[in-house]
């Protein structure tokens, strides 16, 4: 029995801890009754733990030091007094590709993803899961005081309606292993995720590109922003600075 085709990336999500509070209840509650669902998440955890747990090691063969070590030994002697012998003129190349071989073999452990790219993934879920906002409404006086008590500051919210970026609301995120505040803005057709935590920037933005998807950062009062869309790249450096500037000072 497979997992629902719409909850496979949450579950993913879920078992790395990064879906909020609210949402992690909600696909658990859906877990207990989905036995498709619940054999995919043991499936996912147990792959994790093994992963943790392993300490995968090449063990040389018996007596490959001291091949080596004779070896090294031979090719270093003045080529007048050295004659090879039958039996070493065999040893040693198979010496040399034991050594090869053993300096070849790499454990490729798996890396988590970039925070770029755990920004994309985010950006991507909010969409793909329906979790756009925890709270929806365009006015900054709602959303602002909703992430008191949620989070351990404060982000600054600004409508930019006016320079043709609508708020439409905000949410609780987890980046990095961190909790982040999420504000949601529009771009015409295309969605603008900002996303806000302490931390240190160069306060000059920087645009990178990723998977299609354009990202801008900057720092600010003591906090990281990180804006993530699919709109044009000039659009997006033009929310970055009508945010920066509606909110300096």
């Amino acid at each position: 029995m497979s997992a629902c085709a719409d909850k496979a990336l949450l579950l993913h999500a879920l078992a790395d801890g990064e879906l909020d509070a609210g949402h992690a209840l909600a696909l658990e509650g859906h877990v207990e009754g989905c036995a498709g669902c619940a054999a995919e998440l043991a499936g996912i955890r147990q792959v994790k733990e093994a992963l943790l747990g392993a300490h995968p090691r090449f063990a040389a063969p018996a007596g490959l030091v001291e091949r080596i070590e004779a070896a090294l030994a031979a090719e270093a002697a003045p080529p007048p007094a050295r004659r090879r012998s039958a039996a070493e003129a065999w040893v040693l190349p198979g010496t040399i590709a034991a050594l090869a071989a053993s300096l070849a073999v790499v454990v490729a452990l798996p890396r988590g993803p970039s925070l770029e790219g755990q920004l994309v993934e985010a950006q991507v879920r909010s969409l793909q899961a329906q979790h756009l906002t925890d709270v929806a409404t365009s006015d900054r006086h709602t959303v602002k005081p909703w992430f008191s008590g949620k989070i351990d500051f404060a982000p600054p919210v600004v409508d930019l309606a006016a320079q043709g970026y609508p708020l439409v609301g905000g949410r609780l995120d987890h980046l990095d292993g961190r909790p982040a505040a999420a504000l949601v803005f529009r771009r015409g057709g295309h969605v603008i995720n900002l996303f806000i935590w302490p931390g240190a920037a160069s306060a000059a933005p920087t645009l990178e590109k990723r998977q299609g998807y354009s990202l801008v950062c900057w720092g600010a009062g003591g906090l990281v922003f990180w804006a993530v869309s699919d709109a044009d790249p000039a659009a997006l450096q033009g929310f970055q600075r009508a945010f920066a500037m509606q909110t300096s000072g």
